[in-house]
Formats: C-alpha cells, structure tokens, sequence
C-alpha cells in the first residue's frame, strides 16, 4: 500500500473513475461504548434486511455533509450482514471525520454508505496467521479473527495500545488464548519487538499489520525478508506526498480534452477545476476509488493501494494522488 517493498494483497474490481459508485442510505441505529475517545456506530437499511456482503478485512465510506468523505473498517463482515458496524476514534488531528461522527452523528440520523470494498483482505488457507494491530487498527482485524475461528485456523494476534483504556475489544480479545497485549503505560513505553514477532513465526506464516505510521514501518521493516505475497499492511493515512510537480499533458481519452498540468496542482484538483466529474473519495491514495486505466505516459505512482507488479505495469493509476513521470499522459476519462 506504498512505495516500498511491500504492499497490500488485494481481491475484486475497484470502481473505476468516471464510473457512477452504488451508494446505499442507511440509518444509524446504535452508538456503544468501544473504549475511551471510541465509539461503535451501527448502520442498517431503514426499512430493514441484508447488506450487501462484506469479507473480512473490508471498509466503507461514509458520505457525512459537505462533500465529506470517510473511510472506516467494518468490525463484523459476513455475506448478508443485517448491520455496519465501524469503530471510530476520535482524533484531534484528523481532517474534521472522526470530529463530525463523534460530534455530529445521532441516531436516527440517514446517511449514504458505499458498498464494502476490501484492499485488505484475508488470505484464509493460510496455515497460520500473525496480526498486528496498534489502536484502532484492531477493527479490520477483528473482522479476519472471526473468520479464522469460523474456519478452524491458527492465528496469533499482538495488540498494542497507549493504556488499557483505549483498547478495543478488550474483554473478547482477552477471553482468546492467542492474544498477547502490549500496554505503553504498564511496559515502560517499550515498543512491540517486530524482529522477534516475525522471527518466531512458522515458515509460511501470513502476517497483517493495521496500526500507526511508526508501527507500520517497524513492521515492514522487519518482514522485509519475507516473500511479499505473506505481508499484508493497512495505512491510515497518505504514506508519500502527492504529486504536485506538474508539467506535463494530461489528455483524456473518451473525450479528446487536453489539460496542462500546472506545477503545484494535481490531477484530481486539474481536472474539478475544469469540471471533469471523477469518482474519488480518501484524496490520499488509500482507497482504491480513483482508480484510473492509464492507455500512455508513465505514471508517477504515490498511492498506497498497487501492488508492486501493477505499478511496473503501468496500466492503471490513482488520480488523487499520482502523476507523472512522462510529458504526456493518457487516461481512460
């Protein structure tokens, strides 16, 4: 999901941009307890029945008011779920999200989802299974422990948290035998010992990681040597810049249009400028939805959903954050 040596494992079509995204209205129906600063928010159909299928590891955006655009992990996933559950923390540095659900979210309150899309997703006939999880990031991962009691797997799981206040899903993580916690203010600060995590893994092991910036590079940092199809990361935020370089052509297949790129300005702020309707939704190269066929030019990639043979490939590209490496670049728009 990045620039380095390891990326995401991911299954099924993205919304391709230009393409018109299902989006489906839902009404809040609860708000838990999850831990401190975390809540949990329920989402159903208004006049009630399945969702639409989720596997584990899966996200939805939450269109909020304004243009406001959300992604969040579904704790729960199964192929007709009555609900949405996602656990929102709320950050004081977060771009106004975690803010508004916190703040602003009642329920009763109607809003429209997207359907589960899933760039994380479980490789399930793994013979044993390492999850990492920092904070918040035991939501998508609580969703792939399921699945593998379901399935009888082996799985281990490290949990780290600043205090045991803020860990969520304490009690029914604690009820497993297989979860080993790290607690900042109760260790000293120490960090989670990534070396020693993956060292003492099985041959074959697959590992998820979904947490903050500096476990995430902890992590990789340690699995390096493993081979890329066994190590799975989620990020929460953009990992490299956007291309805001400019000076090259942007042409538009379907239509014939032809933009200059201006330094300072990128593809996706270029083409609202001039009223190209794109489908986009994290604008940080996490989501997959701006996913765009790339028919010429080399793309400057700096999203964190293609793998490393879909970037040498050069076929597609996220238009949120990416530009390019070439004076001309032609996209499927």
């Amino acid at each position: 999901m990045r620039k380095t040596a390891l990326h995401t494992v991911r299954e099924g079509a993205r919304p391709a941009a230009g393409d018109s995204a299902e989006l489906i209205e839902v009404r809040l129906t609860a708000v838990r307890f999850a831990a401190e600063n975390t809540n949990f928010y329920e989402f159903r159909l208004p006049g009630g029945g399945p969702l639409p299928a989720a596997g584990p590891g899966a996200h939805i955006d939450l269109h909020l008011a304004d243009g406001l655009v959300r992604q969040y992990s579904l704790v729960s996933t199964g192929p007709r779920p009555d609900c949405y559950c996602v656990g929102v923390k709320r950050d004081p540095r977060s771009r106004g999200g975690s803010t508004f659900v916190h703040d602003r979210l009642r329920v009763g309150d109607r809003l429209r989802v997207s359907r589960p899309r899933n760039n994380f997703p479980l490789e399930e006939t793994a013979a044993h299974t390492v999850f990492i999880a920092g904070g918040i990031g035991i939501t998508p991962i609580w969703s792939m422990i399921q699945r593998l009691e379901e399935l009888g797997r082996a799985w281990q799981l490290h949990y780290s948290c600043r205090t045991r206040q803020e860990a969520v899903l304490l009690e029914p993580l604690a009820a497993c035998g297989q979860v080993v916690f790290n607690f900042d203010d109760e260790n000293g600060g120490a960090f989670l010992d990534m070396e020693a995590i993956v060292g003492a893994a099985p041959a074959g092991t697959h590992f998820y990681c979904c947490g903050p910036a500096p476990m995430l590079a902890s992590f990789e940092a340690a699995a390096a040597r493993l081979p890329r199809e066994q190590v799975h990361v989620e990020h929460f935020s953009a990992v490299q810049a956007a291309a805001t370089d400019g000076g090259f052509i942007l042409e538009l297949a379907r239509s014939g249009l032809e933009l200059q790129i201006l330094p300072g300005r990128s593809i996706l702020e270029t083409l609202r400028d001039h009223g190209v309707d794109v489908n986009c939704s994290c604008e940080q190269g996490l989501c997959g939805v701006c996913e765009t066929d790339v028919l010429a030019g080399v793309p400057d990639h700096r999203d964190s959903v293609l793998t490393d043979a879909e970037r040498a490939a050069g076929t597609k590209m996220m238009i949120c954050c990416s530009g390019s490496k070439t004076d001309r670049l032609v996209l499927d728009i």
